[in-house]
């Protein structure tokens, strides 16, 4: 599914990401771990080309993405929740959701420029806020706009860039069990940036420890020990 090889993301003449080497397969929930500052946003960064310059190979679904700009990637089937959830304030739920559709694989037709329904079943705040601006949304409905807005651009493969943090705890449980029955029930190949680690040993099947923009660690969930934890997760 997602091939990382030697992979390096600069900064300008900084390089963040040094030859990061991870492979994701088909409907596997990798979760990526580091203390804060270790790099761990930068590797979706460089995964979606959205950094100065990167080297390397990011392979999805054997085809190379290296040198494709942000968009060809998205429409590859690359679909991102930034730190921050990145929706458009000004336009409504519905029109943040609408560009989400621009990427999907489907092509054309009479459906074309309406939201799926299942989508909004997943989050059904959503629904009911249809025509309310983004930027009046709490945190946590801006989130679930922001994933729901990722899913409907069809995605292969689906990176989270925290999306847990600093949000409402009934929330954040709701967005945990969706992410866990979307990689569970539905297939869905998952890469998720967390700090919360009972989440990421409670949804994932393989995780991978960064440290100073390298991979320290990488393993099946159950080698997550609390040595490991100790000696590279507490600050």
């Amino acid at each position: 599914m997602l091939e990382l090889s030697n992979l390096d993301g600069f900064y300008g003449r900084s390089r963040a990401l040094q030859a990061v080497s991870l492979s994701v397969g088909t409907g596997e929930f990798l979760s990526v771990l580091g203390r804060n500052g270790v790099g761990k946003t930068t590797l979706l960064r460089t995964i979606l080309g959205l950094m100065s310059r990167t080297s390397g190979s990011i392979r999805l679904d054997g085809s190379e993405l290296i040198g494709l700009p942000t968009h060809e990637r998205a429409c590859a089937g690359l679909g991102y929740v930034p730190q921050g959830r990145g929706i458009l304030p000004a336009f409504t739920v519905r029109e943040n959701l609408l560009v989400g559709t621009f990427a999907a694989q489907s092509k054309p037709g009479p459906d074309q420029g309406r939201i799926a329904e299942w989508v909004l079943e997943l989050f059904p705040i959503l629904r009911e806020f249809i025509n309310r601006r983004g930027g009046n949304l709490s945190g946590g409905q801006q989130q679930q706009l922001a994933i729901a807005r990722a899913l409907l651009s069809e995605p292969k493969i689906l990176l989270l860039d925290e999306p847990t943090e600093g949000i409402q705890p009934n929330i954040v449980e709701q967005i945990e069990q969706v992410l866990i029955d979307l990689n569970r029930d539905k297939g869905l190949t998952i890469v998720l940036v967390e700090q919360n680690l009972k989440f990421a040993r409670r949804a994932s099947n393989r995780f991978a420890i960064l440290n100073r923009g390298s991979v320290s660690v990488a393993g099946a969930i159950s080698g997550l020990t609390d040595d490991l934890i100790h000696e590279h997760l507490v600050v």
